[in-house]
């Protein structure tokens, strides 16, 4: 896929005589989907700082054009990345650079079109596309593990709000964590010798609410929150005490700890219902 993506500083990329050749990417050349147009450097080292990544991630840049975020990845932060591209020339172009950059084996090229791409192992991932693109990928994007760092370069995910924005050189970047599924009834366990209470989530992408059923009191939950897997809330027992609860979520279990403003602390679960 034609990309956006920036000529490279000289320091981590390829030099002005590789550039010349004839599989130099023009700006403004259409692609299949999109046209390219550079991504400034400092745009891009901006993108992978919001990620946080680090060398224990994998890297998926889809529609990676001439390649300066995974070569980026590699050499700046240390990452495993690759890059999937339409463009054969540009993919053989990025290859080049990656050589240049002493990345090749942390930074890999693949040619194939990002629908069919599997960018299922990534725990960053990296678009510079359009906004129906991005929604088009959406429904696969949000099945990516809990936790996955999503960064976009100018365009948004429609009504997905993201996490962060950022504004670096007059380039907006959008910064989007994937939330664990937790929509629905759960069964909360707060030790052997309480009994478990039912508790229901709604959810809409990293937002969600909900109650805890006391009896015949629907208490509303406080203070809800999802950030990847993890998962807080706390809400008003029937002795007007308040319970905090913090863990990790799956789609099927949750568990943590939690602490009362009496003083009392201990372990919770819940299974899904």
């Amino acid at each position: 896929m034609l990309r956006r993506r920036a000529l490279h500083a000289v320091a981590l990329f390829v030099a002005a005589p590789l550039l010349a050749c004839a599989d130099a990417p023009r700006v403004g050349q259409p692609g299949k989907d999109v046209e390219w147009v550079p991504t400034a450097p400092s745009v891009a080292r901006r993108m992978l700082r919001m990620a946080q990544t680090t060398a224990r991630d994998y890297v998926i840049d889809l529609g990676s054009g001439d390649g300066i975020i995974p070569i980026s990845a590699a050499k700046e932060f240390g990452a495993r990345a690759l890059g999937i591209e339409y463009d054969p020339a540009l993919v053989r172009l990025a290859r080049q650079k990656a050589a240049a950059a002493g990345v090749a084996r942390r930074a890999r090229f693949v040619q194939g079109d990002l629908f069919a791409a599997d960018f299922s192992r990534a725990s960053v991932l990296t678009l510079y596309l359009k906004e129906n693109l991005n929604l088009a990928l959406r429904p696969q994007i949000l099945a990516l593990s809990p936790g996955t760092r999503v960064v976009s370069h100018r365009f948004g995910m429609g009504d997905w709000a993201p996490d962060e924005v950022s504004l670096v050189d007059g380039h907006r970047v959008y910064l989007w964590i994937v939330p664990a599924n937790v929509i629905g009834a759960w069964s909360l366990e707060l030790g052997p010798q309480a009994p478990p209470l039912e508790l229901e989530f709604e959810q809409r992408f990293q937002k969600i609410g909900g109650y805890v059923m006391l009896g015949p009191v629907q208490a509303g939950l406080r203070d809800a929150s999802l950030r990847g897997a993890r998962i807080g809330f706390s809400y008003v027992d029937r002795d007007g005490v308040r319970r905090e609860f913090r863990g990790s979520a799956t789609r099927m279990r949750m568990s943590g700890s939690f602490r009362a403003d009496d003083g009392a602390r201990g372990r919770w679960e819940a299974t899904k219902r």
